[in-house]
This record gives structure tokens, sequence and C-alpha cells, in this order.
């Protein structure tokens, strides 16, 4: 790829890409245009900072199952036919439900939503009503409060049905098309989940009839074009801020780790840092880029099993942190889930298409001096509408991957507005306490 020019790279490959993200729907006679309809998706550039910040494996009711006016519920249906409760638990569950390909499937069973009960339960046996609950608002109250001063979407879907791998490049890629009728699927067979992957490590395939190929796909050090390429032609500055990893899991978990042209380049030491810490000096020294991915320490990332309850409080530390800066007035940060994680949520996915998405929802906040006020935007959106905001923002083109045909999240803005002063939201452990914290060296997800 050295010798091909990066227009051709980036028109070849994400000719390729769109055929893979947007062709034929399952269901004859499906039109995209009903669920992502077109509105408001070319901002003024009000916005000269995005911050994009990944935390783990919640369902949309998982975390906002009763939050006022948003779709959410707290009943589910089981594979048996009974409809259970769903119980307000801790956000610190002590099992990693499963979340993989075939979890997606045996949980969707069909656009029925019922069969939550029969996926891997994290303790051995199957996870009955475990994945039946949502987290008690009060040890969410930073999320909740941002909801309620900024935008909650209640229609945001994972853009495949898989785990925390694909879900990291769908972020940075909006696909995971490695040729014209595969595509990534699940995670690699040994971590780290990159080009530093031992030798002879797999990942695994769908084909375009959605058959699983299991450890049949390539070395993970992939070739594909993100969103890196589009704002290195526009020199936008870009940083990707993720927590270091030590151990057998190798030396750091991050999307960039399996993007050849990344880990192999000199942005590797200048863009990718190991540690989520250094967003905090960044902002105070005025060196926040452009564009930042921020993808927390796994104790501070809301992953069940992480015996750990300080995720609200990392959000919010970096939201006043922005807030109180002269970042502020240009800022636009976006926090979403990579995945359900395997809980219980009850809106069907609105279409199927041929590389395994869309996936289950998630929740998505906004929040920005123009974000509308208590807003809960219940556009269909999916991880490629955060990308084609971004795309508009700057003017970068777009990828051909999912970015094409999903909706910006664009409308979740006011610029009309002036920018609206900022209000510190409140948490239980401040700024300082993540400055200081301790790094877990632990992966942030190893499914």
């Amino acid at each position: 790829m050295s010798a091909t020019p990066r227009a051709s790279v980036l028109s070849i490959a994400g000719s390729l890409l769109l055929l893979t993200a947007c062709g034929s729907e399952i269901s004859a006679g499906s039109d995209h245009s009903r669920y992502f309809p077109t509105v408001g998706t070319q901002p003024p550039r009000r916005i000269e900072h995005v911050v994009v910040v990944i935390h783990e494996n919640r369902s949309f009711d998982n975390l906002f199952a009763t939050f006022p006016g948003a779709d959410g519920a707290t009943a589910g249906k089981m594979s048996n036919g009974q409809t259970v409760k769903l119980k307000k638990s801790n956000l610190e569950y002590p099992y990693d439900l499963a979340h993989s390909w075939q979890s997606y499937i045996d949980d969707y069973d069909g656009g029925k939503m019922d069969g939550f009960d029969l996926e891997g339960g994290g303790d051995g046996h199957e996870a009955g009503t475990a994945p039946y609950q949502y987290v008690d608002p009060k040890q969410i109250a930073p999320y909740w409060d941002i909801a309620k001063a900024y935008v909650l979407s209640d229609h945001m879907f994972q853009t495949q049905g898989s785990g925390s791998f694909t879900a990291h490049q769908d972020l940075i890629a909006g696909g995971t098309a490695i040729n014209s009728t595969e595509s990534l699927v699940d995670f690699p067979s040994r971590m780290p989940w990159g080009c530093d992957a031992p030798k002879g490590t797999k990942t695994s395939l769908l084909t375009l009839q959605l058959k699983y190929l299991s450890l049949s796909g390539p070395f993970p050090c992939l070739e594909y074009p993100t969103l890196r390429d589009l704002l290195d032609a526009k020199h936008i500055s870009w940083k990707y801020y993720s927590p270091r990893v030590q151990g057998s899991t190798g030396a750091i978990w991050n999307a960039f780790e399996a993007i050849k042209a990344v880990r192999y380049g000199p942005e590797w030491s200048s863009n990718v840092t190991t540690s989520d810490k250094l967003i905090f000096h960044d902002i105070s020294r005025h060196r926040l880029a452009a564009m930042s991915w921020l993808v927390p320490d796994l104790l501070n990332s809301d992953h069940p099993g992480n015996h750990s309850e300080t995720g609200p409080s990392s959000v919010a530390a970096l939201v006043n942190a922005i807030g109180e800066s002269s970042y502020w007035d240009s800022t636009a940060i976006i926090v979403v889930w990579d995945d359900w994680g395997g809980f219980y949520d009850n809106k069907p996915p609105p279409f199927h298409d041929r590389s395994g998405g869309l996936g289950f929802r998630v929740a998505m906040l906004v929040v920005s001096p123009y974000s509308r006020q208590g807003y809960v935007s219940h556009t269909p959106y999916e991880f490629g509408s955060i990308l084609k905001f971004i795309e508009n923002n700057w003017n970068l083109g777009h990828l051909g991957t999912s970015d094409v045909r999903a909706t910006s999240i664009g409308n979740c803005f006011d610029f009309t507005q002036p920018p609206r002063k900022f209000e510190p939201i409140q948490a239980k452990y401040s700024r300082a306490y993540f400055e200081h914290q301790r790094p877990s060296n632990r992966p942030v997800d190893t499914e």
C-alpha cells in the first residue's frame, strides 16, 4: 500500500467497503431512508474539537430504562414465553455476560428480543434472568444529569451485532469489511487485538450470506482506511487516548493497534497514547487535538465485572475539565457505549444488512454549548452517524462505509443558539482522583 497514493487507496477501499456495509438487506424491499432520514447533516463550523468517549458493554435499557421521555422498558421477554421485570441493580455487576455474534443471534431471536436468558452468564451457566436488569439511577447520576441538561439518544444502534473489537473498529472506520464479501466479526484468537498479536493469530469472518467463518480471517493488522486518513488529508489534528495494558495480554489495547499504517508509522508515538489520563494534561496545556478518541481504563469503563463504579464520575471529570476551559465554546463531547454487553434491551434493530448489523441499542450522550437542552433524540443512528457528523464538520469527504447510509447526529445540536454557559456536573469522584488513579494495566475488554 505504501506505493499507492492515499487518495486512490481511499477510493478503492471505500468502494469495497461500501459493497459490504451498504449491500442489499436480508429483508427484500428494505429502504434505509425511512430509518435514516436526511436531517441537518452539515453543521456550521462552530465545532473545532470533537471528543468521542468510548465506554463498555451496556445496553440502553441497562442505563436508561426509566429515563423520562426515553424509549425504555422495565420488563422483558424470555425464551420460555414468560415476561420478567427488570431488576434494579448496582452498576458494579460481578459478571461479564456473553456478547459475541452468536449471543446477538440468540438474544435477537428473529426480532422477538426474547433470547437474552440463553446467552452465557459469565459464571459457566446460561444467563437466565441476569441480563434483565437496569442500573439504579442514583449510581449513575452524572449520566442522568448530563442527559437532562444536554442530549440523550435512545435510538443509537451498534453498527454490527458483535463485541468490543469490531465496535471500536466501527468507531474509527464505520465497518470491518476486508473484501467485497467478508467482514470481521467477534475478536481475534489472541491478544493484543492488533498488529502486535502473536504469530498465527486469526480473526473470524461473516460472509454476505451471514455464514460464520470461525478463525478463518487474516492476522489482525488491517489496511482499510479510517477517519485518520481523512483527517490527515485535510491536516486536521487527531489523538487517540488509550490506557496502558501490561502482562500476557500485550502492550496496548486500542482500535489503531490493528491499523497497520498507524501501528508501523510515526503517528503511533505522536498520536496514540498509552495513558487515558493524558487528556487532562492536554486540556490544561491547551494541546487538545481537533479530533480525540478516549478509551478509559477498565476501572472507569462501566465494564461488568471490573469491581468498580467510577465510570460516571470519570465522564463528569472530562466534561468538567473541558467545560471549565477555553475549549468549551468550540467542543462537542460524544459519549457512547461500544456494545450491549449481554444486557436486555427492548428495541429490535430496525433492519439487518449483510455485514451482521445493525446491532443492539446503546446509549449516546452529546454534550456541547450548542447541544439541544434536555433533548431525547429518537432519530435512528448507528456508529456511522458519529463518523458522518465528524466528516461533515470538517468537510472531510466520506469513507464509503456505514457513514454513507447513516444519519448524522447533527440534529442533536442547535447552532442558532448562542453557546450555553457551562454548569459543572456533580460526581462522587473528582478530576484529581482520576489524575492520580493507578492504572489497572488490564485490557478494557476480552470479548
